[in-house]
């Protein structure tokens, strides 16, 4: 079954800024869960949610941190496609 190249090139395109959008929040969620477990250990305290509600707490304020970074990305994104067409005519 042929491909069309350009398709496969904008998904490729859309994964890799899938990807870069959701790395840094989560390596925040890596970070906070790697500290939690060394702290869990040391204290021998083995609660589920003393692990869970920090890293979503951290990685909704990367998140919100980032909302700019992200939203430019995306604006990025969107408008290659949009320019694939050929030109955008004016609005009148």
């Amino acid at each position: 079954m042929p491909y069309d190249q350009a398709t496969v090139e904008l998904v490729r395109q859309a994964l890799i800024i899938t990807l870069k959008i959701a790395a840094p929040m989560l390596a925040a969620g890596i970070i906070v869960g790697l500290v939690i477990s060394i702290l869990q250990s040391v204290t021998s305290i083995q609660d589920q949610t003393l692990a869970t509600v920090p890293k979503i707490v951290v990685m909704v304020v990367v998140a919100v941190v980032l909302a700019a970074w992200i939203a430019q990305r995306l604006i990025e994104y969107a408008a290659t496609l949009f320019n694939l067409g050929g030109p955008i005519p004016p609005l009148r």
